[in-house]
C-alpha cells in the first residue's frame, strides 16, 4: 500500500506539494519527490510495502530504466514467479521496478503479464506517459485536467483541491500522454465452461488456490495479524495465517487476533470461537454508540464516501484498524473479497441460478466504489497495510467456472451462500462458524443496528424532503448526514460523482 500524486504538462512544485501533504497517512517511512520540466511525481511508501533496508532509500533513484519513472500503489500476486524471469532482483521497490522493466519490453501490452495484480501506476519519462488501474479497482486512483495540465492522485481528498472537475480512473483501463482513455481488459460477459464436473477436484483446488495465493502475499516479515469477524472468510484468512505462523516461528508462536463489536455482537461472540479453536492471541474492541458517532466525520473524510451501508462497516473497520496500529501492527490479514468471488451477498438468493453469473458481475463491478474503498481507506488512514489473500486474479478465473449450485446451493426452499467455501474448509474451523449465515461487517459488528435508528432522530422527514429535492441520490436520514459531512469537505461539484452507492441501505 503506498500512495502517489502526479502532475503532468507544465507541473507546479507548490501544487505538488499541497496535493502530497493529504496522503501523507499512505506512507509517513518512504517519501521522495522527483521534479522535470514536463511531470513532478510525488511517491510514498508504508514500511510494510519494502524489504528490510538499512536506511531510507530514495524512491526514484531506484528506477534507472531508460528515464522512466514510476508511481505505484497495489500488490503483485506472482511476483515470485514474475521477478526472476525478467532479471528483477528483490530488494526495496521491486514490484514497481518489476512493471518498468515491463514496460520496457511490452508498452502497454504490458497488462497482459498482470493477470494476479491490484494496481495503479503512471508510468512517464518527461514526454510519454501511461497511467492505470487494476480491472476490480481495488486500488483507487482519480485524475482532472486544468489549465492544460494532467493531474493525478492516489485519493480525492488530494486532487479536489487543485482541480474542479476530479474525476474517479476507470477499472480495467489505462491512460496516455493526451488523455485517451483504453480499455485493457474487462469482466467477462458469459460464464466460461467448467474445467471439470468432479466436486472433490474443485474443493481441492479452492483450497490450493488460496493456499497459493496466502503464501505469494504474506511473509510475516513485519508484525502483522488478522482482522476476525467471525465469519467464514476472515476465519479460512486467519485458520492459514495461524499455521503459518507456527511453521515460520514454531509451534508455540501465536497469530495475534483483532475483532469489535458494538457491545456484545454476534461478530464478537463468533470470532471468539474461533479464535480459541486456533488458540490465537486475540483482541476484542467493544465500543458502543458514542464512540461510533465520534469518529463518523474522520471516516467519512478519509472513505471519501457517503453510502451508509459502506460508511457503517468502515467505522467499525477504522476502529479496529487503529487499534491494531496502536499495537505497533503493520500488516492486517482481511476476508475482504469472498463474497464477490464465491456469491455470499444475501440479496443474490433472490435470483434464479441462470441468472447468478450476471448478477456475480454486477457485484464484482461494484468494488472499484465500494467495498475495496473500505479495504483501502480504512487501514490506510492509520497507515496500516492490508493484504486480502481471497483477492486474487487466480481465485476468480477459477471461480468464475464453477456452477452457480455450487456457490449457492439449494437448500429446501432456500440457498446456502458460498457453499462451496465452506464445504472447502469445514474441517478446519468450528461447524457454527462454517455454516454461520452471512452478514455484512457492519451486520455482524452491530453498527448496522445502532446508526440508521439514531439518525432517524437527528433529522425531521421536511428536512430530508429538501435536501432529497435538490440532491436525489440522498435515500435516508443516515445518510444525508453523511453527505453533508461529505460535501463540507469535498464540494456539491463533480466529486458527488465519484461516489457509488450500494443496491441496498
Amino acid at each position: 500500500m503506498a500512495g502517489f500524486a502526479v502532475i503532468y504538462g507544465n507541473p507546479d512544485r507548490g501544487e505538488l506539494e499541497s496535493m502530497f501533504s493529504k496522503i501523507a497517512h499512505r506512507g509517513p517511512h518512504y517519501q521522495d519527490i522527483f521534479l522535470s520540466p514536463k511531470v513532478a511525481l510525488a511517491q510514498n511508501y508504508l514500511e510494510a510495502d519494502l524489504a528490510a533496508s538499512p536506511q531510507e532509500p530514495k524512491i526514484f533513484a531506484n528506477f534507472p530504466e531508460q528515464g522512466l519513472k514510476i508511481c505505484y500503489d497495489g500488490q503483485m500476486g506472482n511476483w515470485q514467479e514474475l521477478g526472476p524471469q525478467y532479471g528483477v532482483a528483490d530488494g526495496p521497490f521491486r514490484e514497481a521496478a518489476l512493471l518498468l522493466r515491463l514496460y520496457q519490453q511490452f508498452g502497454a501490452g504490458i497488462f497482459q503479464h498482470l493477470p494476479d495484480g491490484i494496481f495503479t501506476f503512471v508510468i512517464a519519462d518527461g514526454e510519454r506517459l501511461l497511467a492505470a488501474r487494476d480491472l476490480l479497482g481495488i486500488k483507487t486512483l482519480f485524475y482532472g485536467w486544468k489549465d492544460g495540465n494532467l493531474y493525478f492522485s492516489s485519493e480525492l481528498k488530494s486532487l479536489a483541491q487543485v482541480v474542479e472537475d476530479v474525476q474517479s480512473f476507470p477499472a480495467g483501463c489505462f491512460m496516455d500522454e493526451t488523455g485517451k482513455i483504453t480499455r485493457f481488459a474487462e469482466l467477462p460477459k458469459q460464464p466460461p465452461s467448467p474445467f471439470h464436473a468432479d466436486l472433490n477436484q474443485m474443493l481441492d483446488q479452492v483450497r490450493g488456490i488460496i493456499q497459493k495465493s496466502f503464501n505469494n502475499r504474506v511473509d510475516f516479515r513485519v508484525p502483522t495479524a488478522s482482522l476476525l469477524s467471525g465469519g467464514i472468510d476472515s476465519s479460512v484468512i486467519a485458520t492459514l495465517a495461524s499455521e503459518a505462523v507456527r511453521q515460520k516461528f514454531g509451534n508455540n508462536a501465536r497469530l495475534k487476533t483483532f475483532a469489535l463489536g458494538v457491545g456484545e455482537s454476534q461478530d464478537i461472540h463468533n470470532a471468539r470461537l474461533v479464535a480459541q479453536h486456533l488458540g490465537t492471541d486475540h483482541h476484542e474492541f467493544i465500543v458502543g454508540l458514542d464512540e461510533l458517532l465520534a469518529v463518523l466525520p474522520e471516516v467519512v473524510y478519509h472513505l471519501e464516501s457517503f453510502d451508509p451501508s459502506l460508511v457503517r462497516s468502515s467505522a467499525s473497520n477504522f476502529l479496529i484498524s487503529r487499534k491494531a496500529s496502536q499495537e505497533g501492527i503493520q500488516v492486517l490479514l482481511s476476508g475482504e473479497g469472498g463474497d464477490e468471488v464465491f456469491c455470499g451477498y444475501l440479496y443474490l438468493k433472490e435470483f434464479p441460478s441462470e441468472e447468478l453469473f450476471a448478477r456475480q458481475m454486477e457485484c464484482i463491478g461494484f468494488l472499484h466504489s465500494n467495498a475495496s474503498l473500505r479495504l483501502d481507506r480504512m487501514n490506510q488512514c492509520n497507515s496500516v497495510k492490508v493484504v486480502a489473500p481471497l483477492i486474487s486474479g487466480e481465485l476468480l478465473t477459477y471461480s468464475l467456472a464453477i456452477p452457480p449450485e455450487y456457490k449457492q446451493k439449494p437448500e429446501g426452499a432456500d440457498k446456502i451462500e458460498k457453499w462451496i467455501f465452506r464445504k472447502a474448509f469445514e474441517d478446519r474451523l468450528p461447524e457454527a462458524v462454517v455454516w454461520r449465515l452471512k452478514q455484512e461487517f457492519s451486520q455482524g459488528s452491530g453498527s448496522a443496528d445502532v446508526l440508521p435508528q439514531y439518525f432517524e432522530n437527528v433529522f425531521s422527514d421536511d428536512e430530508l424532503a429538501e435536501a432529497q429535492a435538490q440532491f436525489p441520490m440522498v435515500r435516508s436520514k443516515e445518510e444525508l448526514y453523511y453527505f453533508r459531512i461529505f460535501t463540507e469537505n469535498f464540494g456539491t461539484g463533480r466529486a458527488i460523482d465519484t461516489v457509488g452507492q450500494w443496491v441496498c441501505l
